[in-house]
C-alpha cells in the first residue's frame, strides 16, 4: 500500500484530463482556421474571382512544406530531440504567422488583381500568397498534430489512451466544425475575410493555451523524475537517432496504417473542402447556410470518435473498427455520386453516416501507432504518417478542383444576387469512392499483418490494474 502513496501527476485524473482538455482547446482553434475558407467557395469565386482550380491550388497548397520541404518529417525529429514544450511553442507560433500572411493576401485588392509568373505558370498572385501563408500555417498545424498525439501518449499510456485520443479528435473536429458551419453566416454579414480574421484572433488564445499547458508538462516531468520513471528523453541510449528513420519505414505494420492513413483521410478531409459547394450545386441549399449540413459530420465526431475511443480501449478490435469505418466510407460516397438523389434530407443522412466512418477509423487507427512503434521514435512515426497524409491532402484538392472545372462545368446561375458557376458532382464523388475501396483493401492487409506480427491491435489497450 505504501508504494501506492507514491504517484506521478499522470496519475492524477484531473491532472491529465486538464491537460489534455488545454492542447485539445489549441487544436480546435487551429482547425478552425483550417477550414475557414471550405464554406466559402461559391462566395471566393463570385467577390474574389477565383476559379475551382484557383480553389483546389489553395488547398494543395496544405503539403507543399510538408511534403516537398520535409518541413514535418522535421518536425517529428525535433519533437522526439527537443519534446513536446519546446517542439509545441514553435508550432503554434508558426500557425500564427501564417495566419497573419494568409489574411494580409485575402485584403488585399492590389494582389487580387496582379498575376506572377511562378516556375512558368501563371497565378493569381493573391491565390499564390494566401496559398503561401496557408502552407506555412499547415506546417505549424500537422507538427502541433504530432507533438498533441505524442503528450497524449505521455500522459495516457496503459490508462485510458483511445478514449483521450478521441476526445482530442473531436475537440478539433469541433474547430471544423464551427468554420464550416459559422464562416458562412460571418462572411455573407461581413465579407469573405472576416471568418479569417476572427480565426486569428482565435489562434492568438490557442498559442497562450499551450503556454500554460507548458508549465503542467513540467510539473509532470518533475514528478516523473520524483518516482524513477522515464521522462521524455533521458540517457543517450534513448534519445533518437536519425537511424531510427530507417528502422521505422522497414516497419511493414507502419506502412499499411500510413497508406491506410492517407486514403482515408484523402476521402474525408477533401470533400469537407468541397462539401458546401456540393451542397449548392447538387442539394440546391443556400450558399449562406452551405456549411450547415456538412458541419453535421465534425459535429458528430464529438459525440462518436470518444465512444469508438473507449470501445478500443475497452474491447480492442482496431483492425475490425477500421474495415467497418472504410466500408461505411464507400457506402457514403457511392450514394453520392448517383445523381437522381438529390433532397437535402437524404445529403444530411450521409453525412451524418460519414461521420460515424469518420469516427471509427481515426479513434481506432490513432492509438494502434504506438503498439507498432517504440515510444521514443513515436513522434518521427507520427510525423511520417502525416507526410504520407499530406500528400493525399496536398494532391486530391487539386485534382479535384481540375475535375470540376474540366468536366463538370454545367453552366452559370444568379444566387443571392451573384453569379455563380454550377457543377456536376458526379465525378468528384466517385472519385472519392475510388480512395475508399482502397482503405478498405489496406485494412484488411493491416488485420492480416496483425495476426501474423501479433501487434495486439486486436487486444484492448487498458492494462489491467491501472
Amino acid at each position: 500500500m505504501g508504494e501506492k502513496l507514491i504517484k506521478t501527476l499522470r496519475d492524477s485524473k484531473r491532472a491529465r484530463w486538464t491537460a489534455l482538455g488545454i492542447v485539445a482547446f489549441t487544436m480546435l482553434c487551429g482547425y478552425y482556421l483550417n477550414d475557414d475558407l471550405s464554406s466559402l467557395k461559391p462566395m471566393l469565386e463570385s467577390d474574389l474571382n477565383w476559379s475551382s482550380s484557383n480553389y483546389g491550388f489553395y488547398r494543395s497548397s496544405y503539403g507543399w512544406l510538408n511534403v516537398f520541404a520535409f518541413m514535418l518529417i522535421l518536425g517529428g525529429i525535433i519533437l522526439d530531440k527537443l519534446g513536446v514544450r519546446k517542439t509545441g511553442i514553435l508550432a503554434t507560433i508558426t500557425m500564427l504567422v501564417g495566419t497573419v500572411i494568409r489574411y494580409r493576401a485575402l485584403t488585399s485588392a492590389d494582389l487580387m488583381d496582379q498575376s506572377w509568373n511562378i516556375f512558368g505558370a501563371d497565378l493569381n498572385a493573391q491565390v499564390f500568397m494566401a496559398s503561401v501563408g496557408f502552407s506555412i500555417f499547415c506546417v505549424g498545424l500537422e507538427v502541433a498534430g504530432i507533438t498533441v498525439s505524442k503528450i497524449i501518449v505521455k500522459w495516457f499510456k496503459g490508462k485510458e489512451l483511445a478514449l483521450a485520443m478521441g476526445l482530442e479528435m473531436a475537440t478539433a473536429r469541433l474547430g471544423t466544425g464551427l468554420a464550416m458551419l459559422a464562416a458562412p453566416i460571418i462572411a455573407y454579414s461581413n465579407n469573405v475575410t472576416s471568418p479569417v480574421f476572427w480565426g486569428m484572433l482565435l489562434m492568438v488564445a490557442g498559442t497562450a493555451a499551450f503556454f500554460y499547458y507548458t508549465f503542467l508538462d513540467k510539473k509532470l516531468d518533475t514528478s516523473l523524475k520524483a518516482t524513477g520513471e522515464q521522462v521524455e528523453v533521458t540517457s543517450e541510449e534513448d534519445k533518437f537517432k536519425l537511424s531510427d528513420i530507417g528502422l521505422i519505414i522497414k516497419n511493414k505494420g507502419f506502412w499499411l496504417i500510413a497508406i491506410l492513413c492517407v486514403l482515408f483521410y484523402s476521402a474525408v478531409f477533401p470533400f469537407l473542402n468541397y462539401a458546401a459547394d456540393l451542397m449548392v450545386n447538387k442539394f440546391g441549399v443556400s450558399p449562406k447556410f452551405a456549411g450547415a449540413i456538412p458541419s453535421l459530420l465534425p459535429f458528430g465526431t464529438i459525440i462518436l470518435t470518444p465512444f469508438f475511443g473507449n470501445l478500443y480501449d475497452r474491447k480492442g478490435k482496431g483492425a475490425s473498427i477500421m474495415i467497418i469505418g472504410s466500408l461505411l466510407l464507400i457506402f457514403v460516397h457511392v450514394l453520392f455520386s448517383i445523381p437522381a438523389l438529390n433532397n437535402q434530407v437524404i445529403a444530411a443522412i450521409l453525412v451524418i453516416l460519414l461521420g460515424i466512418a469518420f469516427s471509427l477509423v481515426p479513434s481506432a487507427m490513432w492509438p494502434s501507432v504506438p503498439k507498432i512503434i517504440p515510444e521514443k521514435q513515436l513522434g518521427t512515426a507520427y510525423a511520417l504518417i502525416f507526410w504520407v497524409q499530406n500528400i493525399g491532402l496536398m494532391f486530391i484538392p487539386l485534382i479535384i478542383g481540375h475535375i470540376l472545372d474540366k468536366y463538370s462545368v454545367v453552366g452559370k446561375t444568379v444566387i443571392d444576387g451573384k453569379t455563380v458557376t454550377q457543377y456536376d458532382y458526379t465525378l468528384p464523388m466517385i472519385a472519392f469512392a475510388v480512395l475508399g475501396v482502397l482503405a478498405l483493401v489496406f485494412a484488411f492487409w493491416l488485420k492480416a499483418e496483425d495476426k501474423r506480427k501479433g501487434y495486439g491491435l486486436e487486444s484492448p489497450n487498458i492494462v489491467k490494474g491501472d
